[in-house]
């Protein structure tokens, strides 16, 4: 095994792991299938779903450093060489999070709706982790932001007191799930009331509706569907109402086909990026996209997947805030780059795109960085010349200088620490 020699300066090649969960993209459609086929040498099953790319330390799908073996032979993996040399990390990030790498960097490739979801604030995933440490892998909390590939579409956090009332006036089946006493409690809030009551009777209405018996979910839903397909031979539907249709083909009878009313319908333009915190409700719909988060996989379900579902915890964590969210267009830091700084400490993500002959620096940080290559080949400089391409994962130390020369049009991402940290 080496230690803190050469190769701790160096940059270091990844062989990274993938997720084969139901709702990826299948074969060759998955950007995800490609880029890890491309990154491993496995060959792509035309059969199979890739979800997740997973470039990082995480437990569940480890990154392995290509170039450094075990005493065994095998490869050793990314998390076991940084405890043993720290320095990578840099100072300040030891300080703030000790030798383990803060974030965890992924690609995902979505062809059905993911569930109705949100991720645990640090006490919460402690809580969980502690109670039931087989759903709950770790204790760390998960912010996270998605950059767009393509055209993405999401859910997220909830809609206004305003539209509230429009959809439970035009979707009268909500009130027969969850009781006219339910509905009339969120018709009757004033303007100027919304504020102080907003919150307890939001989560009063959301948690009704998803603690709802299956049998009564399931008679409203089609009675649901049926008066849209109606109506569709009249009028053209709403976005909204086109996405019901879709969920319930996606996952058939589902509390999540209804609850996803009550949530922002999202569409992200390439290049545009979107994060949430914790406690914050989402369900990402369709799309090919970046994430990069703090390293967990921490998530509480509640709908629109066959996962184990934790409706009381989740209907009782989150935040009830009612507001579009923010999207991000990403801050141009050079000609070639932009750069993703959502308000969280451990990371942030630069998408660069170099055209053919064009080069670029990454001066150095004073963390660690994981670069992606997404498309493409070129030369990546550090101490040495390395020959990039499609499919390439690489993890630079701390205060390493990067500079990269496209050999064809190159598209690549960097995951490092927040600069605000520094």
């Amino acid at each position: 095994m080496e230690h803190e020699n050469g190769s701790t300066r160096r940059v270091q090649r990844l062989k990274c792991c993938v997720q084969n969960y139901d709702w990826g993209r299948i074969g060759t459609q998955s950007g995800v299938g490609r880029l890890f086929s491309r990154n491993s040498g496995v060959e792509i099953d035309q059969d199979k779903p890739y979800a997740e790319l997973w470039m990082g330390t995480h437990v569940s799908a480890p990154s392995f450093l290509v170039d450094i073996l075990e005493n065994d032979g095998n490869f050793v993996t990314l998390e076991k060489w940084i405890q043993q040399n720290p320095n990578v990390l840099g100072d300040k990030v030891v300080q703030n999070w000790g030798t383990r790498l803060p974030f965890l960097f992924k690609v995902l490739s979505i062809r059905k709706a993911l569930s109705i979801q949100a991720h645990p604030d640090k006490r919460l995933a402690e809580i969980l982790n502690n109670a039931n440490p087989n759903t709950y892998r770790d204790d760390n909390h998960k912010p996270e932001m998605v950059i767009a590939v393509t055209d993405f579409e999401a859910l997220c956090s909830f809609i206004t007191f305003e539209e509230l009332k429009v959809v439970l006036q035009d979707v009268p089946e909500i009130s027969v799930i969850v009781g006219t006493a339910y509905t009339e409690q969120v018709l009757n809030v004033r303007k100027q009331d919304e504020q102080e009551k907003g919150k307890a009777v939001l989560q009063s209405i959301f948690t009704q509706l998803m603690s709802a018996n299956k049998e009564v979910i399931s008679t409203m839903l089609r009675s649901l569907i049926d008066r849209l397909m109606d109506e569709k031979k009249a009028r053209i539907l709403t976005s909204k109402e086109r996405l019901v249709l879709r969920l319930q083909n996606e996952y058939p009878d589902d509390v999540g086909v209804i609850a996803s009313l009550f949530f922002n319908y999202v569409k992200l333009d390439p290049g545009e990026a979107l994060y949430l915190g914790a406690n914050e409700p989402h369900a990402y719909i369709y799309g090919e996209c970046i994430e990069c988060m703090a390293t967990s996989d921490n998530v509480v379900r509640a709908g629109l997947t066959s996962k184990k579902r934790d409706i009381e915890i989740l209907c009782s964590m989150l935040t009830y805030n009612q507001s579009f969210p923010e999207i991000l267009k990403g801050v141009p830091i050079n000609s070639n780059t932009r750069r993703y700084t959502p308000p969280f400490d451990e990371f942030e993500v630069d998408h660069c795109i170099l055209q053919q002959g064009a080069s670029v620096i990454f001066s150095a940080q004073p963390g660690p960085s994981i670069f992606l290559v997404t498309s493409g080949n070129g030369t990546m400089h550090s101490e040495t010349g390395d020959i990039v391409s499609e499919g390439d994962v690489l993890f630079a130390p701390a205060s390493t200088e990067i500079s990269v020369t496209a050999a064809s049009e190159l598209h690549l991402y960097r995951a490092g620490i927040n600069s605000r940290v520094f």
